[in-house]
């Protein structure tokens, strides 16, 4: 009878202990303040305004449709 109620303490302390941890982390997760949600990289929305517009004979990477003489 003794062993029982040992066994039946423990089960209940450690039930106590594992409850009184979850509320201690979920105490410790409310206590952080939130991180502000700023993007690392924005892109910017539409084309860019007609001054800032590269041309096309200075951008070097853009494809040149010529015809061959005699083609």
């Amino acid at each position: 009878m003794h062993r029982l109620l040992a066994a039946a303490l423990t089960c209940v302390v450690s039930a106590a202990l594992a409850v009184a941890t979850a509320f201690g982390i979920v105490a410790a997760l409310h206590a952080t303040p939130e991180q502000p949600n700023v993007p690392l990289v924005s892109f910017p929305d539409g084309p860019p305004p007609p001054s800032e517009a590269p041309s096309q004979s200075s951008d070097p990477s853009s494809p040149q449709l010529s015809r061959q003489p005699g083609q």
